[in-house]
């Protein structure tokens, strides 16, 4: 697809309007065009760690990372002694992590290492006594920036299974990230100050990169969508290419549990002729979250969009690929918990040289793969046995931990189609699992009720007394607030 297709024309000579593409995207991502930059793929993180441990090396002035999670093992302990070492230069480090996503992965005494050397530290939406709900909302995302030369974004967080076990034969996570020089770099700094700022004290402005004053590095456009709680702006955005898709369009995603609507998309643009795929874990770090994307794979199957599972480890990245020019790299999954609850942010990169690419590195992913097909009953199946594969405590790792509240809000849209009366008829065969599962939990708290009926009532009523008191505190603050 070339740079012209699509671009916007205006009206007719009769009046009539014709669909304004930049408009659209403006208007539904709040990410304008930014020109001038230059987009390095980086694969796995063989490609990602040394750039970024190269990047804070050569930082003069400043570091912003931010991650949803840092984990206190070999390589967590590597970025920290990097990060102190230059605090210790008078660099001015600030880091960003996820309550939720380092709950029972990093400890107090590794963010207190940092802080006691000079590194700025902040907590994303911590436990708050009085925000029972509050945990719902999470900071996900994954970027470094330098001096407003250089920033990354990705789909990496910070830990071991990134770089694999080589000792014990276990390979590496699948994951891909990008890195920026240019115009660009000027928004994704934004993005960070704009979270740092909800935390405390704002970065001085000194130490954001303006646009107007940073340099060309390339000709490659770049939108930077940053999501926040309650936006969506990825996921209209993820909408509005199926609909522009008109040759292809790939997608890769970890946990896959899409609305109706976007299924729908999807559906709609296989329909037409698009070639949709979509590339998933075949073992996932959330035991769950294989039943529930392949909950879906029905669905999408018969309208001719392909399915494949990964047959490593983990397949961690976010991405997606449309008509070799529009590609997309970022930190959200397809899933309502990344589109509407958690602060996230990907890349748009509208070029045909990176979309090809990507479109390469995609048909390598494939190779290492298993198309899921239909078989002559209707159920979704693998073409040939899914190769066997060693993991590190798929399904039971300490990871999941961090993840478990999104995936229940994940879990909902499954349970919901298989009790509406509607929905029923398309339940299939792989979703048992999910239903069987919530099934079986549901009858076990029902035993539990019948056999301690009191312990159960004792439970509801602190949960009760718990809600109301953070109401009554929070609207009497609302009300001093507002005098």
């Amino acid at each position: 697809m070339s740079e012209q297709t699509s671009i916007a024309i205006g009206a007719r000579g009769d009046g009539s309007l014709i669909f304004d593409r930049e408009q659209a995207f403006e208007r539904i991502a709040d990410a304008p065009l930014i020109g001038g930059n230059d987009v390095r793929l980086l694969i796995d993180a063989a490609e990602n760690y040394p750039a970024w441990l190269e990047a804070i090396d050569s930082a003069k002035h400043y570091i912003h990372f931010e991650s949803y999670i840092i984990h206190e093992d070999e390589q967590g302990r590597l970025f920290a002694d990097r990060l102190i070492a230059k605090a210790r230069e008078g660099v001015q480090v600030r880091v960003i992590y996820d309550w939720l996503g380092g709950f029972g992965k990093t400890s107090r005494r590794f963010w207190k290492r940092l802080a006691w050397e000079g590194v700025e530290v902040r907590c994303y939406n911590p436990f708050d006594f009085l925000r029972p709900l509050g945990w719902i909302n999470r900071d996900h995302r994954k970027v470094i920036s330098i001096d407003g030369e250089v920033s990354f974004v990705t789909g990496l967080c910070v830990g071991k299974m990134w770089t694999g076990y080589p000792e014990k034969g276990i390979p590496a996570w699948r994951d891909t990230g990008v890195m920026i020089r240019g115009k660009a770099v000027a928004e994704i700094e934004r993005s960070f100050a704009e979270i740092w700022g909800m935390l405390g004290e704002p970065v001085p402005e000194d130490q954001i990169a303006v646009h107007d004053s940073l340099a060309d590095h390339g000709t490659q456009n770049v939108r930077v969508v940053a999501g926040h709680p309650g936006n969506a702006r990825l996921y209209r955005l993820d909408q509005l290419f199926g609909s522009l898709a008109q040759q292809t369009m790939w997608l890769s995603d970890a946990y896959f549990a899409g609305t109706d609507a976007y299924v729908e998309t999807l559906r709609s643009a296989a329909s037409a002729g698009v070639d949709v795929r979509l590339l998933v874990p075949s073992a996932n770090d959330i035991f769950v979250m294989s039943a529930v994307s392949r909950s879906g794979y029905r669905a999408l199957l018969e309208s001719g969009v392909r399915v494949w599972e990964w047959n490593g480890p983990m397949m961690h990245a976010k991405t997606a690929v449309i008509d070799g020019f529009w590609s997309r790299v970022g930190s959200t999954n397809l899933n309502i918990s990344s589109w509407v609850g958690n602060a996230e942010i990907d890349v748009v990169v509208e070029d045909s040289t990176f979309g090809r690419r990507m479109q390469e590195m995609y048909l390598e992913d494939l190779a290492n793969s298993t198309e899921i097909v239909l078989d002559q009953n209707r159920k979704a199946r693998p073409v040939a046995p899914m190769p066997r594969h060693r993991s590190h405590g798929i399904g039971t790792s300490r990871k999941g931990k961090g993840r478990y509240g999104s995936t229940a809000l994940l879990i909902g849209s499954t349970i919901g189609a298989s009790i509406s009366s509607g929905a029923m008829k398309s339940v299939g065969s792989l979703e048992w699992k999910v239903t069987l599962l919530t099934s079986a939990l549901l009858v076990l708290v029902a035993g539990v009720s019948f056999r301690y009926p009191k312990g159960i009532a004792y439970t509801v009523g602190v949960i009760t007394v718990w809600l109301a008191l953070a109401l009554t505190v929070n609207s009497i603050r609302s009300r001093l607030r507002g005098k």
